[in-house]
């Protein structure tokens, strides 16, 4: 069986105005739009057409969230945990109201992530920077006491980024920080913003968070531009933060999140430090083929799997394994089920199959995104 999915965008802060409604083909509300969330996630079960919500369907069994993401500002910093450590994460707290504010832990599910990106131009923070890197970064920076400790406590041979990241969210260091993001934004309004492009980054990110330890934090991550069809696959562990684009995401279904950064929500910085992989190094990012009609993200979870179709005149049949969702991103896309079943999928809004169907035919012209369970 086919069902239409809809959802209405969550107004998060980070949210573009425009993004979205420009995916859509509609006037802009004025209001930030960042999110739409094609899942049976209890935070907020996609819209199925003639009434009801997803999880009424599936009785709340995805192991995937599906998500459109458009962001016109930083979101925090953040951190997401392995299976292991939100179970045990999630039994420590079970004496704390799920709104309680000291709880960490929504779910006793990992929650790796894939994004792509949709706009030509797709900026984030991913993993840690080898520490050689960042030193040669911070060579650009007029010498202070805060780039001077900050330089100590990166020369460390133990832990030297989760020693550097916890003295920066510790509380204790905010003249440092405040020191530190000054010779950044000077920086990078000269030559050295020319040269590294990452600290042009970081100054803009400052704009939007003054004062906040996470610039700083930022400033120890890898700067990464994604282009369209672009995406990158991150673990569990690995330190992240999206800072603009339009994107689909794709995770396991999961809300556990340690922040580390450019939000004014909690952080436990002991608890982010216990999560946190501080091995540095760049994260890979998967390019498609630019001739091939379907792209696969190839994924070491089995949480979900993600293709990107391209459609021309011609249909393309594919084999699906699982309750899977057809995402519309371009053009004019229709979905023919094995049983017979057909529906268009308008652009921003997803057809469910549920695991009777085997194979579904998507025909354009278009674009789209097809995701399932992996393997």
């Amino acid at each position: 069986m086919l069902r239409s999915l809809t959802n209405v965008p969550r107004d998060y802060a980070w949210g573009s105005p425009s993004l979205l409604a420009e995916l859509e083909g509609r006037t802009p509300t004025g209001a930030p739009e960042a999110e739409v969330w094609f899942g049976d996630h209890p935070g907020d079960p996609a819209d199925v057409a003639g009434g009801g919500t997803l999880d009424e369907v599936t009785g709340g069994t995805l192991p995937y969230l599906l998500k459109l993401l458009a962001a016109a500002r930083p979101l925090s910093i953040q951190v997401h945990p392995t299976r292991e450590q939100a179970r045990e994460g999630w039994a420590r707290e079970s004496a704390l109201p799920l709104d309680d504010p000291r709880r960490n832990y929504r779910d006793d599910n990992h929650k790796p992530e894939l994004i792509v990106a949709l706009s030509d131009r797709f900026e984030s923070l991913s993993g840690l920077r080898p520490v050689a890197d960042t030193v040669r970064l911070l060579d650009a920076l007029e010498v202070g006491p805060g780039v001077r400790t900050l330089r100590e406590r990166l020369a460390g041979e133990e832990d030297p980024l989760g020693d550097a990241i916890g003295w920066l969210l510790g509380g204790g260091a905010q003249s440092e920080v405040e020191e530190i993001i000054a010779a950044v934004v000077d920086a990078a309004a000269g030559a050295a913003g020319e040269e590294y492009p990452a600290l042009r980054a970081v100054s803009a990110i400052a704009e939007t968070s003054p004062g906040d330890p996470g610039v700083v934090v930022a400033l120890l991550m890898n700067h990464l531009v994604l282009h369209r069809g672009e995406g990158v696959f991150l673990r569990a562990g690995l330190l992240h933060a999206y800072l603009s684009g339009l994107g689909v995401e794709i995770m396991a279904a999961s809300d556990n999140v340690l922040r580390g950064g450019l939000t004014p929500k909690r952080i436990d910085v002991p608890e982010l430090l216990a999560v946190l992989d501080t091995t540095p190094g760049e994260v890979p990012v998967l390019r498609p083929s630019g001739d091939e009609a379907v792209t696969a993200y190839p994924v070491p979870v089995p949480d979900f799997a993600l293709r990107r179709v391209r459609l021309d005149d011609a249909s393309i049949t594919l084999d699906v394994d699982g309750p899977t969702m057809v995402l519309a991103t371009a053009g004019s896309v229709r979905v023919t089920a094995e049983s017979g079943a057909e529906t268009a999928v308008p652009i921003g809004t997803a057809a469910f199959a549920d695991v009777a169907e085997r194979t579904l035919t998507l025909s354009g012209p278009g674009e789209a995104f097809v995701a399932g369970p992996g393997r």
